[in-house]
């Protein structure tokens, strides 16, 4: 063993003093690879801290920075040897416009959040479009959810774990199931150097932003949801609107045709519409989803349309009075005009907007009272007399036997 360690040790010291040979000659010559790689090749070499300082050669030069010399980006080292401890590599001396988005963005911490925590091993970075780098599409998900997963990190600094969400929504299905690279993954949405704060509005995630942000795939639906009130809402202002995440979540995103979604889709545009919802379960399509879990009972987006939404008053509105044959006709053949003049919506308990609703409910009610008000008292008057009869019967068999 200690004759291998003496070769090693001996190796080293060549390679070292052929280097150093050469750098001699031409002091002020750029390092180049095959010179430090002498040392760093050696896959144990090590700093003082105990860190790994190797570099795999082959990986180096396959990466997209395989064409620099290493004092490229280690420029305070001029000469060989050089000091144990050397300066951070500094990226923004040549990727200055990313270096000053990140330094404005929720990722500013570059003790927290070097370039190498999202892009990897420094001396094995790739181009995003090669299979091997932590951002290819493919790869952005578990590079994020590093982070924003359940695990230490997210732990200590509250960080939302929005990674196992992701990938059990559509578009991570699509991207890990289908290796969809098209599907939206987190850089689509929150960017990639610039992210910032979904509170700010310079954001691609601030409210007013969303619709824009998600129009970036979805174009026709921005379209159609520009166009509706809701969008108009947006456009003046009024956060209470709602957009894309309000309705499809901002992570756990369900195809929309699933089973799960549509359940859940009533309850969604209840948040906002109460009085609404509250008149919609008094009717036949609310009680057979709620009660026979029947999925397929109109919920609120297939009379209303799902993301052109205009008031009933507007000729453009599915439930506009002019439309509803054809509207009802889409589940219920053969809806005529006797047949749309059914309200979905009437609430019985508003006079002025039903009256005879109001009227006939107040009627009914007050029949239902009294009804079992009359055989709950002509149950305990039938309970009073039977026991009477038994005293009296009883009372009247003991007298005999005396």
């Amino acid at each position: 063993m200690s004759d291998l360690f003496r070769s090693n040790r001996h190796q080293r010291i060549a390679a070292i003093t052929l280097a150093s040979f050469a750098l001699c000659l031409s002091p002020h010559r750029t390092l180049a690879q095959s010179e430090c790689l002498a040392c760093h090749a050696d896959k144990t070499m090590q700093d003082s801290a105990g860190h790994s300082i190797s570099v795999d050669g082959d990986k180096f030069s396959a990466s997209i920075h395989g064409s620099l010399q290493c004092n490229n980006c280690h420029a305070d080292i001029k000469e060989y040897p050089h000091p144990d401890h050397i300066a951070k590599v500094d990226c923004k001396t040549c990727h200055a416009d990313e270096g000053s988005k990140l330094a404005a963005s929720v990722h500013s911490s570059s003790k927290e959040h070097p370039c190498t925590s999202c892009h990897g091993n420094a001396h094995e970075i790739f181009p995003k479009t090669d299979a091997r780098s932590a951002v290819y599409p493919l790869n952005v998900p578990k590079t994020c959810g590093q982070c924003h997963s359940d695990g230490a990190m997210a732990t200590k600094k509250g960080l939302p774990s929005v990674y196992p969400h992701y990938m059990d929504s559509i578009h991570g299905n699509a991207l890990s199931k289908e290796g969809l690279l098209v599907a939206a993954n987190c850089q689509s949405c929150h960017g990639s150097h610039g992210i910032l704060s979904h509170k700010d509005p310079k954001s691609l995630t601030f409210k007013a932003n969303i619709p824009s942000t998600c129009g970036t795939c979805h174009a026709k639906i921005n379209d159609d949801f520009q166009a509706g009130s809701h969008g108009h809402g947006v456009a003046k202002g009024d956060f209470q609107a709602p957009v894309c995440s309000d309705c499809h979540t901002a992570h756990a995103i369900l195809q929309p045709t699933e089973s799960a979604f549509r359940m859940q889709s009533t309850p969604i545009c209840g948040s906002c519409h109460k009085d609404k919802l509250s008149t919609y379960h008094d009717t036949f399509h609310s009680q057979l989803g709620l009660l026979g879990g029947y999925v397929e009972t109109a919920r609120c987006w297939d009379c209303h349309d799902a993301h052109e939404i205009h008031p009933s008053s507007d000729p453009r509105s599915p439930v506009h009075p002019a439309n509803l044959v054809v509207t009802c006709g889409k589940c219920h053949k053969g809806a005529n005009k006797s047949f749309v003049q059914y309200q979905p919506h009437a609430n019985a308990h508003d006079r002025k907007l039903n009256p005879a609703l109001y009227f006939i409910r107040l009627f009914m009610n007050l029949l239902l009272i009294s009804v079992l008000t009359f055989f709950v008292v002509h149950t305990v008057l039938w309970l009073i007399r039977s026991r009477f009869d038994q005293v009296k019967r009883n009372s009247g068999n003991g007298g005999r036997h005396a």
